[in-house]
This record gives C-alpha cells, structure tokens and sequence, in this order.
C-alpha cells in the first residue's frame, strides 16, 4: 500500500525533474497512474507549496515547481528573434496586428499603426490604434469607438510593467485597450498582468515574436468598453484625422 510519503516523495521528484515546472492536472495524472489505488492524491497535492515550502512553490496559480528553480523567475530573457529575420523590430508587427483588429477580431472600421512620439508629451502613444464606426446601413447607431493597443516585443518584466503602465495611460482617450505582449514570456508574469488586464478591462493578447507573417495573435482576456475623458479624447483624435475620413 503506498503511504502518504511516498505519493508527495514522487510528487516532488517529479517536480523537481521539470524547471519550468508542472501544472496541477499534469502531476494529479502521473501520480494517480503511479498510485492507481489511492483515493486522497489531490488532497496531498493541493497545498504542496504550504506543507513542503522548503522545497515547493507557486510561481502562478495551479504552477508547482522546485525551489531551487526560484532564481530563475527573475532572469530577463533576450529577444529570440527568427534566423530569417535578423532585424526584426517591434514595429515590423504594427501593420498585422491593425489588420488582425480589423478583419480578424472585427473590432475597428478604420485602423493605422502609429507609434512614434505623434501624441507627444510622457505619456505616449499607442502602437495601433482604430476606431469602430456604424455603418450607413446599420439599423442601430451609436457614437464612435476608439481602441487602442501597446505591442511589445521585449519579454522582461521591466518591459512588460512598463507596457502595462503606457497601456493604462491609453484609457483616458480610448473606449477599448489591448496590451500585446511575447508568448515566450515568463508563465508568473503572464498570469499577473492577466488578473491585472481583468481588474482593470484592459484586453491582453499574445503573440509569437519570432514570426511577423504569422504571429499567431492569441486573446487571453477581451477589453471591456468604459467612457474615456472626453478632453483628452478629442486632444488625441486631432493627431489623427485620417480615421475620420
């Protein structure tokens, strides 16, 4: 008969044995095949990082992993970039992601890729940014929606805090915000900035770095629609006549 100690003594090889760490329904799974008669696996595991917190931790929800791994959360990862690309910028994927917005996701008529310093002073501008309007044969109006969106290729978590602060700064003139940031970021810092995106409506989307023809956009949480300041709104929309074309 396996004991106790023995399950959560193969829970934590197991771990141990995965630096990126291992998912609560993965090492259930293992054990559970490992330990086909017992009954009490998840009340073993549950609360690893609680009962053996010399040797296990939550880096992020349902995440277990080894201790001696911790150092790594805070490694900031170099940009990868593809062998056929050498020059790849950040910038290369303003255009499609203003065509994904606009065909894909539907949430703009019109759209230009922007960044630069074109809505000057400190606190920037959006890298993308549409507007929805209704249509002439629309049964129902309504006034126009601007979205916004911050792409970045960096994956730190100085880079990542940083997008998330300008992409905030966008909800004083934007009904909608995405915040667009690598897949191959840290798994702890997608996490967070995603309850964040969910505390305060901001839209996250990730994408693959590593590929501008095929970024693979993925939504991780959509924007919620607020009411912008309208001063700001209107500072903002005089920079950029052409969506109102």
């Amino acid at each position: 008969m396996s004991t106790k100690q023995d399950i959560i003594k193969e829970a934590i090889e197991f771990i141990l044995s995965n630096e990126q760490g291992v998912r609560y329904s993965e090492l259930k799974n293992l054990l559970q095949a490992e330990f086909p008669e017992s009954k009490s696996i998840e009340h073993y595991i549950w609360n690893l990082d609680i009962t053996r917190p010399d040797e296990i931790y939550k880096p992020s929800r349902g995440l277990y992993r080894h201790i001696m791994f911790r150092a790594t959360d805070v490694e900031q990862h170099p940009i990868v970039v593809a062998e056929e690309s050498p020059r790849l910028k950040e910038e290369d994927f303003y255009p499609g992601f203003a065509e994904w917005l606009k065909n894909e996701v539907q949430e703009v008529t019109e759209v230009i890729p922007l960044g630069g310093k074109k809505f000057e002073g400190k606190w920037g501008t959006p890298d993308v940014i549409g507007i929805y309007k209704t249509g002439r044969l629309d049964i129902i109006k309504q006034e126009p929606t601007i979205v916004s969106a911050e792409i970045k290729m960096g994956s730190s978590r100085d880079e990542l805090i940083t997008g998330f602060g300008q992409s905030c700064a966008y909800k004083l003139f934007s009904h909608k915000v995405y915040f667009v940031i690598p897949d191959c970021a840290i798994k702890e810092d997608i996490d967070r900035i995603e309850s964040l995106c969910l505390i305060l409506g901001l839209g996250l989307i990730l994408f693959n770095r590593t590929n501008v023809k095929n970024p693979e956009w993925k939504i991780k949480c959509r924007p919620l629609k607020h009411e912008p300041d309208i001063w700001y709104v209107n500072d903002s929309m005089h920079k950029v006549p052409e969506l109102f074309k």
